[in-house]
């Protein structure tokens, strides 16, 4: 079992900078790749980004492209979502979630664990 706590979501105005952490409980965090996944009131759940085990692959939303990294510290059992130029659609919560193996995909189905989420809220 895997406890994933996210962190560092708030309030901020269009144009600033969020950076979101996920703390994993597990000794074995390099087996898991992860992925970063959002929900705004009445959607569903959307895909974000995702990165390999070792971070020397990822991959990013088109929406998020050019904006949003995402990176990992397997020393530290965490991984990052770093959200520049922020727009007010993304506004939502935000998940982390891990995958045993080595695939990073987009699919939130496709997922083993996941946080509980942390609120990002974007005003123009």
């Amino acid at each position: 079992q895997v406890q994933l706590v996210e962190s560092g979501g708030g309030l901020v105005q269009a144009g600033d900078s969020l950076r979101l952490s996920c703390a994993a409980s597990t000794r074995t965090f390099s087996d898991y790749a992860m992925g970063w996944f959002r929900q705004a009131p009445g959607k569903e759940r959307e895909f974000v980004a995702s990165i390999s085990r070792s971070g020397g692959s990822t991959y990013h939303a088109d929406s998020v492209k050019g904006r949003f990294t995402i990176y990992r510290e397997n020393v530290k059992n965490t991984v990052y979502l770093q959200m520049n130029s922020l727009k007010p659609e993304d506004t939502a919560v935000y998940y982390c979630a891990a995958r045993n193996g080595g695939r990073y995909p987009v699919t939130a189905s496709s997922y083993d664990y996941w946080g509980q989420g942390t609120q990002v809220t974007v005003s123009s």
